[in-house]
């Protein structure tokens, strides 16, 4: 009974832009970008299909707004003079958004519908150059700087999206992978197999911010060699 009530009370409420967006990127949280539809979505808010175009456009629009929410938990740190702990802060809060919806993260790279619209992707490349040209970076310099941070971020993201195993199914897959490996001929690969399993569930994050420290040293290296 408590239930039905929670439902009819839900289904009570005007159904708003902010409604919608929260209902979608629940949906797209659970079953993927893929499984969201306008038809899906309206039956999840108890409502008709057409009534969500007084708040969306169309899918294209709804997928635009929901990416949008997504990039801007992001976080944006003030400045601080230290250059180096502001762009560290704001490519680890990138990747956990990322991890936190998972279809995000190759939806934030798609071209948009409006490429002259301000976006918080937009919002956030802008955040990075010129922090990155205020702490003395080359505009050149700046170029490279930002290819080499933004790809660690996305890529890193997409491939452990990737090869995302659940922790349940390691030791199941371990077995059968240690029973058929030819670990003679590749005794350096078994090794860095079984650093995998050991580490599984836990790796991510430890791997994501070795490859963050190796560019961030490297930029400051450039920065003082500049």
């Amino acid at each position: 009974m408590a239930t039905k009530r929670t439902s009819t009370t839900e289904a009570r409420l005007p159904l708003s832009r902010e409604r919608v967006l929260d209902a979608a990127i629940a949906l797209a949280d659970a079953g993927g970008i893929e499984s969201l539809s306008m038809r899906k979505l309206a039956k999840e808010l108890s409502v008709e299909a057409m009534s969500l175009y007084n708040h969306v456009a169309n899918k294209g629009d709804l997928v635009d707004a929901i990416v949008d929410r997504v990039v801007r938990e992001i976080e944006l740190p003030a400045e601080t003079g230290d250059w180096e702990a502001e762009i560290r802060t704001y490519a680890v809060s990138a990747h956990e958004a990322f991890l936190r919806h998972p279809w995000a993260c190759s939806a934030a790279m798609s071209p948009r519908g409006n490429a002259s619209a301000p976006t918080a992707r937009m919002r956030n490349i802008e955040w990075l150059l010129r922090r990155l040209r205020e702490a003395g970076f080359s505009p050149e310099l700046t170029y490279h700087a930002y290819h080499a941070l933004d790809s660690h971020i996305l890529g890193f993201t997409l491939w452990q999206l990737g090869h995302a195993v659940k922790r349940e199914d390691v030791a199941d897959l371990a077995d059968a992978f240690f029973r058929e490996f030819p670990v003679d001929e590749y005794p350096y690969l078994m090794e860095h197999a079984r650093q995998h399993i050991d580490a599984a569930g836990n790796e991510g994050q430890t791997e994501y911010e070795f490859g963050l420290n190796l560019i961030l040293d490297s930029l400051k290296r450039a920065l003082a060699a500049a």
